[in-house]
């Protein structure tokens, strides 16, 4: 009875304080944009239900590199800001790609608390930007998903279809995961759910997946089934011993991902 009990109240105080478990953002605001990335700047994007959310947008340095002519829409994992992107953003601006760096509603100085439905009316309106503001083409919009913003891009890719889309890490859903943390926990629970491998197999767009083989938060077999269930999968990256938030996951084998889906695209 006691350890019924315990799993009781255990389960009772995910139910409380599950979204404190699932988001984990920097809300300090970031510097200026220019300050941390040349060229770079600071835009205000305006969400449907009214709230005003920071980002940064980073052109292209190098007019002639690869991803040239495509514009990377960039949706976060759960943690930290837009200032822990700006060493990826700089190595696709290097690369030829524009990047919009989103922070979600509570994350990097921006109003609001994070849930499932809030950020993905954040992405929505980070590409009614991109099209309205930039005059980005849809044909040459990238959708880029990290962690927790796989679930993000996959339902912003769902309704409004990219080019092609990169998740970094990406999980079956939300549930898998917390099994796989919480094995004696009610995961059925949960209000925010991320079902990203059921969207990624109704959405007929290339894909391209990137994962680390040594990852203890998502683990890898999660990341496999979801490239499994992709109808339209352009490469599948496996990278050997890496982490969740090493460092090749912000670097080279993310960009050269992108580029390569890029040129799968432009072809």
């Amino acid at each position: 009875m006691a350890v019924v009990a315990l799993v009781a109240v255990a389960g009772l105080a995910l139910w409380a304080g599950q979204r404190r478990l699932i988001y984990l953002p920097d809300a300090s605001p970031p510097p200026p944009a220019a300050e941390v990335l040349p060229g770079a700047r600071d835009v205000r994007l305006t969400t449907s239900d009214g709230l005003e959310l920071g980002a940064w947008f980073v052109p292209a340095t190098d007019p002639t590199g690869p991803g040239t002519g495509f514009t990377v829409l960039f949706a976060p994992g759960n943690g930290g800001n837009r200032l822990d992107r700006a060493p990826l953003a700089a190595a696709l601006s290097m690369a030829g790609f524009a990047t919009l760096l989103v922070d979600y509603r509570g994350y990097g100085g921006n109003p609001g608390r994070p849930t499932e439905a809030g950020v993905a009316l954040d992405v929505r309106a980070a590409r009614q930007f991109l099209l309205a503001d930039e005059a980005v083409p849809p044909d040459r919009l990238l959708y880029l998903g990290e962690s927790l913003g796989t679930g993000v891009a996959v339902e912003l890719a769902a309704e409004y279809p990219p080019a092609g889309l990169l998740l970094r890490s990406p999980f079956v859903d939300l549930p898998a995961v917390a099994r796989h943390h919480y094995p004696l926990l009610p995961t059925a629970l949960l209000w925010d759910r991320f079902p990203v491998a059921a969207t990624v197999a109704r959405i007929g767009i290339p894909v391209t997946v990137v994962y680390g083989t040594a990852d203890t938060i998502v683990p890898p077999a999660q990341s496999e089934r979801v490239a499994a269930a992709a109808p339209h999968l352009v490469e599948r990256v496996v990278l050997p011993g890496v982490e969740h938030n090493d460092p090749p996951m912000f670097g080279r084998p993310v960009v050269d991902a992108l580029i390569r889906l890029a040129a799968a695209v432009r072809s």
